[in-house]
This record gives structure tokens, C-alpha cells and sequence, in this order.
């Protein structure tokens, strides 16, 4: 009996990461589904739409226009995207100049018509309302 209770006990401590690491894994999926979805915008040259859909923080520091001049000299300059490949997925709880919460900041080894080798980095929050959005967009 005492002998079961300590399996049991062992295989409960042993389970504890990998529910966490389950969750964790979700919220990696959520976010970088997100963030694809809103590549598409950014990929087809729809700014404003890419700039009303990102999260609340971004649009309360980035104007419409801001951003939309921003991608014209740095984005559209690359050309169309050819190959765009998950590189890494970082989860944190916080991010440089903004509150803590849920981020996951997905990198990107991309490639364009005018730039063989790039890294995007996309950093995608958990809005209150549950839903992941784009707080930060980055080409290297």
C-alpha cells in the first residue's frame, strides 16, 4: 500500500510539468495562429487593417499613420514574402517597456523577393477579452 502511494504520488509530481508544459504549448498555438493571420495583412499590403486588428497597447503607441509609414519604408521595400518558418517561440510574462501579462514572442526565418535572409519577430499578447494580439513586429 505504502508502496502504491509513492508511485502514485511520483507519477502526480511527474505529470505537474507536463500539464503546465500542455498549456503552455496552447497558448504558443494561439498566439502564433494569431500572429500568422495578421502576417497575411502585413504580407498583402493591407497596414491599416493590420494596425486595427493588433493589440490595444500597440494602437495606444503607434498612430495608424505611424505605422502604416513605418511598413511603406521598411516592409514593402523586401517585396512579396516567399518562405516564412517558425525559428523559436518564447513565452514570457513580460516585455521591455510594457505591463506584465501573457506574451509569446514568436522569430521567424523569412525570406522575401528583395531579401533572401531575414528574421521577423512577432510579439503577440493575451488581451483581456482572451484573445492573442500583435504588440510588436521586428525584421532583422
Amino acid at each position: 500500500m505504502k508502496t502504491a502511494s509513492v508511485i502514485l504520488l511520483l507519477l502526480s509530481i511527474l505529470a505537474m510539468p507536463l500539464s503546465r508544459t500542455a498549456a503552455q504549448t496552447e497558448n504558443a498555438q494561439l498566439a502564433q495562429q494569431s500572429a500568422e493571420k495578421w502576417l497575411v495583412l502585413v504580407d498583402s499590403g493591407d497596414y491599416a487593417e493590420s494596425w486595427q486588428s493588433a493589440a490595444e497597447l500597440f494602437k495606444s503607441r503607434v498612430t495608424r499613420d505611424q505605422w502604416q509609414s513605418a511598413l511603406k519604408t521598411t516592409r514593402l521595400p523586401l517585396g512579396k514574402s516567399q518562405s516564412r518558418k517558425v525559428k523559436s517561440t518564447t513565452e514570457t510574462k513580460t516585455q521591455p517597456g510594457a505591463p506584465d501579462g501573457q506574451y509569446v514572442v514568436i522569430r521567424y526565418d523569412s525570406s522575401f523577393e528583395q531579401k533572401q535572409s531575414a528574421i521577423e519577430a512577432v510579439s503577440v499578447m493575451m488581451e483581456k477579452d482572451g484573445t492573442w494580439k500583435i504588440t510588436g513586429y521586428f525584421i532583422k
